[in-house]
């Protein structure tokens, strides 16, 4: 969430951030009008009950009571129960308004209007060249009896699947990889949360009230699906204030996902690039302001490390201010290429949140002892995300007999160096 204090004090700012976002400023308009109001009446009640308690006081030292004063103190001591009720119903408004405000963007942010305006800041690897035409994922997996869309359909209905054999192996053996890596090589510690959260959870993190229509929510029991691990990492440390030399705190998280996916009709309809369930090993950060961008050059790194240890071509872009995430004041993306499916596949999308997380959640710390508790920065990002690793692995690894060769860092998790 956006500081009030700014919109109120530097709005400059805030309406030139949100316009290189491409966000309506009359957001921005509705916000100072009801912050105006909102102060406005907190002053005039506040006024009233000075009023009322001077009355009291006087009217407590007089030995006879004046009836009509009394009268009077009474219709003050209303309308300050009226403004109050108004004070509440428009403090409400505000915060709704706020809550749905996204995050400003870093300066050194490109501004652009969408990912066409992105920008390719490095790129590790090349492109295989294939004597052969490689196949898309969903042929070589159909062919290899490894991924079951039939049956996936099935059981759940549309973008869903059912993984087989040596399909479930190979992701449990990918995602076992992936937290050893980030664990035993990366230092995070290792986390296992709840798949379903309560509903301050997913405002502590940005996904509501915004992103209600893109979530599983089960109304009676008001649980929510998490849509990613960086939920409930987020709110790990909700409510709570950080002891000093504690920061920078890492955690790693493997989760299932569960997201209502609402594509254009016709795309991304073949495979499993899109799904209203997947797998994802998620890294998040909790920092300080002055460091929390040198954590997200650790970040995009670490996942950067495990596209280099499965030996898969890929790009990592720095998002334009057009196409970052809600919550993100800044983010990379890392895409690995896929030559069946000829595009390249979004594995990680890693980005600084500033304070805007924090302010929401109330997480804060302490730089030392004797300080004022200062809110954190949180930055997240996958560390990789399926089932797009698998599809670049079917893809780049792919013989022309279908066959699919084991990356070399798989094959202790996995026992065979090919699947056939």
């Amino acid at each position: 969430m956006i500081d009030i204090k700014l919109i109120r004090e530097n709005p400059d700012i805030v309406f030139q951030a949100m316009a290189k976002r491409g966000e309506s400023l009359a957001s921005i308009d509705e916000v100072i009008e009801l912050d105006n109001m909102h102060r406005q009446l907190l002053r005039e009640a506040e006024s009233l009950r000075a009023k009322r308690n001077d009355v009291s006081k006087q009217i407590s030292k007089m030995k006879e009571k004046p009836a009509d004063l009394i009268t009077e103190m009474r219709c003050v001591g209303d309308k300050i129960r009226e403004i109050e009720s108004e004070v509440d119903q428009i403090a409400a408004k505000l915060e709704d308004k706020l809550l749905r405000l996204p995050n400003l963007p870093a300066p050194d942010v490109p501004q652009g209007k969408d990912s066409s305006d992105n920008v390719e800041v490095r790129s590790w690897g090349k492109p295989l060249e294939f004597s052969f035409t490689p196949l898309p994922h969903w042929d070589l997996g159909e062919k290899l009896g490894i991924i079951d869309f039939k049956r996936g359909v099935k059981l759940s209905g549309t973008r869903f699947y059912v993984l087989r054999g040596m399909g479930s192996l190979l992701q449990r053996s990918l995602i076992s990889l992936m937290l050893d890596i980030h664990v035993k090589e990366h230092g995070y510690t290792e986390i296992y949360p709840p798949f379903m959260v309560k509903r301050e959870c997913l405002v502590g993190s940005g996904n509501l009230p915004k992103f209600a229509d893109n979530l599983y929510h089960d109304a009676e029991e008001d649980y929510w699906f998490v849509p990613t691990a960086e939920v409930p990492l987020t709110n790990l440390h909700r409510d709570e204030i950080i002891a000093p030399g504690t920061l920078p705190i890492n955690y790693v998280a493997h989760t299932a996902c569960f997201r209502r996916e609402k594509m254009a009709a016709g795309k991304d309809t073949r495979g499993i690039k899109r799904g209203h369930q997947f797998d994802k090993v998620e890294l998040y950060k909790f920092a300080e302001p002055e460091t929390s961008d040198n954590e997200l050059s650790k970040l995009v790194k670490d996942a950067e490390d495990i596209c280099r240890k499965l030996n898969i071509p890929y790009r990592v872009i720095q998002l334009c201010t057009g196409d970052m995430g809600f919550a993100a004041t800044k983010t990379f993306d890392i895409e690995m290429w896929a030559p069946g499916c000829q595009e390249w596949l979004e594995v990680s999308s890693c980005s600084n949140c500033s304070d805007f997380q924090a302010r929401r959640a109330n997480i804060r710390y302490r730089p030392d002892v004797e300080s004022k508790p200062l809110l954190v920065h949180t930055l997240n990002g996958s560390g990789l995300a399926l089932p797009r690793v698998l599809i670049a692995i079917l893809e780049n690894y792919q013989q022309q007999d279908g066959s699919i060769r084991i990356p070399e860092a798989l094959i202790p998790y996995m026992n065979v160096d090919l699947i056939k």
